[in-house]
């Protein structure tokens, strides 16, 4: 193989490395990221339900309408809440599937690359034991010449 298209081709696994550790990077930060969002829906869930057991318990207690009203709107804002939430999550799990793909894609960029770099590398090493078997051939059939020779 030649030194050019050795260089070429070891500049492009180089590349290729390069974009798959970025694309692992990007996935990494996209699947925190997620994490990240999974547990303040969390948060809003576990506060929902503290604060629905603590107006279920006073169910029985006389409340003012205003509180009742009060309570209820909000519980109604904690809920949209969570619906955005929600959409929020969704969001990321696209990012994350998305992530995923280009992580795969680079790897499966850097797989071929280098396995056209080894093939390169079998073929080279192939010709240049042709080469030198070519030499010793002629080698010997120069031998053979000059001890058939009459002296």
């Amino acid at each position: 193989m030649s030194a050019g298209r050795n260089n070429a081709l070891q500049v492009a696994v180089d590349m290729a490395v390069r974009q798959r550790d970025a694309a692992r990077h990007a996935l990494g930060d996209a699947r925190a990221a997620a994490a990240a969002a999974a547990a303040q829906m969390d948060q809003l869930q576990s506060y929902a339900n503290e604060t629905q057991a603590r107006w279920g318990v006073r169910a029985d207690a006389l409340v003012a309408p205003e509180v009742l009203f009060h309570h209820r709107h909000f519980m109604g804002r904690l809920e949209h809440a969570m619906q955005l939430q929600t959409a929020v999550l969704e969001d990321h799990a696209q990012r994350v599937g998305a992530g995923e793909a280009a992580l795969l894609a680079a790897e499966l960029r850097l797989a071929t690359l280098k396995k056209l770099v080894a093939k390169r590398q079998r073929e080279s090493a192939l010709a240049e034991q042709r080469r030198e078997q070519k030499q010793t051939d002629e080698r010997a059939q120069m031998a053979l010449r000059l001890q058939m020779r009459p002296s």
